[in-house]
């Protein structure tokens, strides 16, 4: 983990920075696909556009259903604290997740208006949760202290079948920490001078995130018990259970996973925000299916309602897979992870081919020596990232190990690919404030 942390902490700095000169050059809500459209040759700037804006569409929607699922099973976990012969039914951790998306809904609905005092209540009680969880487990550490070398840079590698390969599956949370950081740019439209606060808030990110990460996961990587009992904590959930052993009781681990779980609740709120946000700009566009409902904004509440609506049915039907798959939280956070970075690559991708001419004219830029550095990781990283998440945890695989990540992915490709070739061509001629801006060749 802490290892894994440090490398993902690196390269994905190369993802935010290459994101920041891009949102820098094109503030706008629509993001990666308006960028897309903007550094694309003419001929294949719509198709281009539109494959990048239902990429980019996909990991909203997915990564936010993973935070919201992964909320629920946290609850779950809490409970089995005190009753650990309870098994939760898959129709009941449905129900609970059900509940959060409901009340998600209700927030973001109709507390528009408190949303920033959110955000900032959120970064304050995070750190203090950080605080008072690195001294709780520290102090406590009642199933003994790990040595240095074990909490730094050890781990097992006959647990998953993967051999030294499992050092990745450590990786594995870390990329998905900071898997969303170019949500930020559907904000781009409620801020005052994007062009440069949008790519500082996408580039501190990472530091900032990172560094406090690094207070939350050194105590539990040097206090925590052995893997082999954590592999069995109740709902496939390891933080409560390590919590309540380093603690010595459940009232301990209960104590430390409610902070967990009011920070989880802040990011639920957050990110369905911004979700919904890409929704409202994709379907503005033209790009899905009842596009008018989908793009209305409540002129009461000034919150596209219908375009969060559509977000969370979209969360809850998925949500579904859970009923005839264990392993469907894996692949929720693996399809959120690797669309989120497909949306990243491309427009990236393209800016190098033009050997970064825009976005070295951008306000906010890293200049052309250290951006082609930059940009070249960012992109190999997300290459890489792609694989690993499609990869099964565990070997050998089974229908119940195996990780349908990719499935689910392809299946929504297809289907925006039918929509695409049936209407969306006549109608999807890329962002509309893209219209009379030209980009120099």
């Amino acid at each position: 983990m802490f290892l894994g942390w440090i490398l993902v902490l690196i390269v994905d700095e190369c993802i935010a920075l290459s994101l920041g000169e891009l949102a820098s050059r094109y503030p706008t809500s629509a993001g990666p696909y308006y960028w897309s459209f903007q550094l694309a040759p003419p001929r294949f700037r719509t198709v281009l556009s539109f494959v990048t804006g239902w990429t980019w569409l996909i990991g909203n929607w997915t990564i936010t259903l993973s935070v919201n699922f992964g909320f629920a099973s946290l609850i779950a976990a809490c409970v089995a604290l005190y009753h650990p012969d309870f098994i939760i039914e898959p129709w009941q951790l449905l129900l609970i997740f059900y509940a959060i998306c409901g009340i998600t809904f209700l927030i973001c609905a109709y507390g528009n208006r408190l949303l920033p005092a959110v955000d900032t209540a959120c970064a304050a009680f995070t750190a203090v949760a950080i605080l008072v969880t690195l001294v709780c487990l520290s102090a406590k550490a009642e199933v003994g202290r790990n040595e240095v070398g074990e909490t730094l840079g050890g781990y097992d590698t006959s647990l998953s079948g993967w051999g030294g390969f499992s050092f990745f599956i450590g990786v594995l949370p870390a990329a998905y920490t900071f898997s969303a950081i170019g949500m930020v740019s559907a904000m781009a439209e409620e801020c005052d001078d994007p062009a440069v606060k949008l790519p500082r808030a996408i580039a501190l990110c990472v530091p900032v995130g990172g560094v406090a990460g690094l207070f939350f996961i050194i105590p539990i990587c040097a206090t925590m018990p052995a893997l082999e009992y954590i592999l069995d904590a109740p709902v496939a959930q390891a933080l409560p259970y390590i919590f309540a052993a380093v603690m010595g009781s459940p009232a301990g681990g209960l104590g430390l996973s409610i902070l967990v779980l009011i920070i989880t609740f802040f990011c639920s709120i957050s990110i369905t925000v911004a979700a919904s946000r890409c929704t409202w700009a994709f379907a503005r566009d033209k790009a899905i299916p009842v596009s008018r409902l989908w793009s209305r904004v409540d002129a009461r509440h000034g919150v596209p309602i219908w375009a969060l609506a559509l977000t969370t049915v979209v969360q809850m039907l998925l949500g579904l897979i859970n009923l005839g798959s264990s392993s469907a939280f894996l692949a929720f956070v693996s399809v959120g992870v690797i669309s989120l970075a497909v949306s990243y690559a491309i427009p990236i991708s393209i800016s190098m081919r033009h050997r970064r001419r825009e976005v070295n004219a951008a306000r906010w830029t890293m200049g052309a020596k250290v951006g082609w550095v930059v940009n070249v990781i960012a992109v190999l990283w997300i290459v890489f990232e792609t694989v690993l998440f499609s990869m099964p945890q565990v070997l050998p695989v089974d229908e119940v190990t195996m990780n349908y990540a990719i499935v689910v992915f392809m299946g929504f490709m297809v289907l925006s690919a039918v929509w695409y070739g049936v209407y969306a061509r006549k109608v999807y001629v890329g962002p509309p404030e893209s219209d009379g801006i030209k980009v120099e060749r």
